[in-house]
Formats: structure tokens, sequence, C-alpha cells
């Protein structure tokens, strides 16, 4: 057993996260097998996973804003916050936004081919409906509403009530909504969305993420009350043949 899913266990044992979370691998390193085809087979599958079991197995009672943050910079949460949207966008065939909430790199807007002008700083700023500021991407019910004009005070916008209201508009506008956030061992800004949301994914990397800093972090998101709806442990390798993977 790898030392990540003993920090999984181990959370799940001091109830820092739900018993039986959707401990999903959503990609792996290169390690010469495998080609690019077969690792996008992979991240699919393990992204339809995370959808299946965080969106859509509880049907209208289950989460529908929810966070995702990795424990440190680097993690890979951006491109997995993309891979789901598009996967539960395609599978729930219902409304979805996608929220760029890192002010300091976003990169979602280049994932999709569009700009990162006029979005979420805009609409804390300024009056409009929410949807005004959202850009539609990929298919016809995945928005993005990108981190919009960057500049210094960008992430302070986080902290007012304007933010709550923003929220609440893309609550009534789109069945699901899920947030991209800044990694939580250096900024505050997940917890603060998180307690707007309805809970976080947790995302964290394979030979790389420290057993005490996800356990702090866990601690620090449990204690003001953020359900950690499932960690997802993100680049692990699978050191195995061509020819027996192949077959499974």
């Amino acid at each position: 057993m790898s030392k990540h899913f003993e920090l999984i266990e181990q959370m799940e044992k001091e109830n820092s996260l739900p018993s039986g979370s959707a401990n999903v691998h959503t990609s792996f390193a290169q390690d010469g097998h495998h080609d690019g085809a077969r690792q996008r087979r992979w991240a699919n599958d393990e992204s339809l996973r995370l959808v299946q079991q965080v969106f859509l197995s509880q049907s209208q009672t289950g989460p529908r804003v929810v966070v995702f943050a990795g424990v440190e910079h680097g993690n890979g949460c951006s491109q997995i916050c993309a891979s789901v949207a598009e996967t539960l966008a395609r599978t729930s065939l219902r409304p979805v936004c996608l929220v760029e909430a890192n002010f300091r790199s976003p990169s979602l807007p280049e994932m999709f081919g569009t700009t990162n002008h006029y979005g979420l700083t805009e609409a804390l700023l300024s009056p409009g409906p929410i949807t005004s500021f959202a850009k539609q991407v990929s298919q016809n019910n995945l928005w993005l509403l990108s981190s919009g004009t960057l500049a210094s005070d960008a992430p302070s916008l986080l902290s007012g009530e304007q933010l709550r209201n923003r929220v609440n508009e893309l609550r009534l506008n789109f069945d699901f909504v899920i947030i991209d956030a800044p990694p939580l061992t250096q900024y505050s800004d997940a917890v603060v969305l998180g307690q707007l949301s309805d809970g976080l994914v947790l995302v964290i990397e394979a030979e790389s993420t420290r057993r005490e800093a996800a356990l702090a972090v866990v601690s620090n998101i449990r204690s003001v009350k953020v359900p950690v709806l499932a960690a997802v442990l993100n680049k692990r390798k699978f050191p195995i043949p061509s020819g027996i993977y192949d077959k499974l």
C-alpha cells in the first residue's frame, strides 16, 4: 500500500474524510508504456466515477455547488476541475458552470481556448446578471466564469457580501457549479468559498503531497464546518506493462 492510500485511510479513520469517500485517481504519470490516448481514457473514466459519486448519486439532495482545492500548488486541481465539469455537463445534460476563483494563477481559460477578461472580478464589482459574465464553452450546457481582470487586490473581493450574492445567483441559474480554488496551504480562499458551497473536494498529488500538510488543511476545513466530499489522488503512477494494461 502506498503512503498516499495510507494518508487517505488515516484521514478517514480520524473522521477527516467521510467513510468510503471518493478516493479517485484522476491521472497518472507517463511511464513509457501508456500513450496519450490511454491516459485520456483513464482520466475520462475517473472523472466519470467522481461525477457519479459526488454529484449524481444522491439525486436532488446531492451537492450542487462544490469547491475543488489542492493541498499545495501544482497538485493538478484546475485540470481535474475542467475534466469533471465537462463530464458532468455531458452526463447530466443539465447546465453546469465552472468558476475560476484562482486570481493568482488562472489557467482554465487557456484550457478552453477562451479569454480571461470580463469574469468573476467584474461580477463582484459591477451590476448585471451573473450569466452576462460567463462564457459558453465546449458544449451547449457548459459555461466558464473566468477570474476576469487580474489585479493585486482581486483576492480581497472574496471576503465581501457580493460574493455570497453571486454564489446564490449561480445556484439559481445553473444546476451544478464547480469552483476552482487556490491551494489550501497557501491561501484561505478555498475555505471562504467552501463556506458558501455544499462541500469541498480535496486534491492530493501522489509522491508529492505531505501527510502533515493534508491532515492540517482538512482539520482546518472541518473546524469551520465545510464538508469534505472526496479526496482525489492525482498523478498516481501505475507501473503496469502495456500488454497487461490493455486487458484491464
